[in-house]
């Protein structure tokens, strides 16, 4: 993954030299919001926005499945980059059909000429404006969730108020120790810092099952944001983590409840469509030469979240209201 300095392209990848051998993700730039009451300069609207994304990345499949869940196919676009991403990082396999760019850091400049910064999916696109609104995924998907209702009968709140701050502190253990823990353990350049990753990765996961043994989902016992944030980790996770991150002491499929919970969360109505392990696998065997450097993609393993999940019993229905 590169970068852009000041407007020019860099291919260089994470300066793990300056961390003592740890990962450390850099903060997304643009933080605009769309609004449903015209609060911001983003008003909601059907056709305005579009999303650029990743089928292969986990925080750009969030804004895919929050997109389908809230039936909002209709109302924002969508283009889906290349699954490798080499020396040009995040490119599109034909220009791009509302900016014209054939890479994703062209989008970028266009919205930001001079930019500076990594080059990330998910990217929310303003066609009114001809610019990038927002490109954190944790933010476009609440903007999904709720700000437009109006071009949708999906009433499915997956932050409800009252239990925002349950929900928020499930969100940052997670992400911590599990979505970017995964990361930081196969980003890792030092074994004290791998290590350490792998130990908060495999805790955090215990927990889970735990958590998971008495309830059906992870707050409130109702579907909510916290689990689609956790779900797009445990799919890619003995898929890639496993092998080419190296986290390897436990499958998903080895938890007695977390590997239910992974095929709940598959089989909710419009979720499969959403995942592609084609390219979920090519991107991450193929774009990282300094972990896998044949680029040799596994044929393996066999998976299927098909299997009946056996949690019903367990809380009430993924889309209830």
């Amino acid at each position: 993954m590169g970068l852009l300095i000041d407007g020019q392209w860099q291919d260089q990848w994470y300066d793990t030299k300056k961390t003592g051998g740890a990962f450390v993700r850099t903060e997304a730039q643009f933080r605009d919001r769309v609004s449903a009451d015209g609060s911001t300069p983003y008003r909601a609207e059907a056709g305005r926005y579009h999303l650029m994304v990743s089928l292969a990345c986990p925080w750009a499949h969030r804004t895919l499945i929050f997109r389908r869940l809230k039936r909002l196919d209709e109302v924002i676009g969508v283009s889906v980059v290349e699954p490798l991403m080499l020396s040009e990082g995040w490119i599109f396999g034909e220009p791009e059909p509302v900016t014209g760019a054939s890479r994703l850091y062209e989008v970028y400049l266009k919205a930001k000429p001079g930019y500076s910064g990594r080059v990330t999916v998910p990217v929310l696109w303003d066609k009114k404006t001809g610019s990038i609104v927002n490109n954190e995924s944790a933010e476009i998907i609440r903007m999904l969730n709720r700000e437009f209702d109006a071009f949708t009968d999906v009433r499915t709140d997956f932050y409800p108020a009252d239990l925002a701050a349950e929900i928020d502190g499930v969100n940052a253990f997670v992400y911590d120790a599990v979505n970017n823990g995964v990361y930081k353990a196969g980003f890792a350049t030092s074994q004290d810092k791998y290590e350490a990753a792998f130990d908060a990765l495999f805790a955090a996961l215990d927990d889970l099952d735990a958590r998971l043994a008495t309830q059906r989902w992870l707050v409130g016992n109702r579907l909510t944001e916290a689990d689609w944030r956790l779900f797009t980790t445990l799919v890619r996770f003995d898929a890639v983590y496993v092998g080419h991150f190296k986290c390897n002491k436990r499958r998903i499929a080895d938890y007695p409840h977390l590997s239910g919970y992974l095929r709940d969360l598959y089989q909710v109505p419009g979720v499969a469509e959403t995942v592609s392990f084609d390219h979920i696998k090519r991107h991450y065997y193929g774009s990282h030469a300094t972990i896998n450097p044949t680029g040799i993609v596994p044929k393996g393993p066999e998976l299927d979240l098909d299997v009946p999940h056996g949690r019903d019993g367990l809380g009430p229905d993924p889309m209830e209201a």
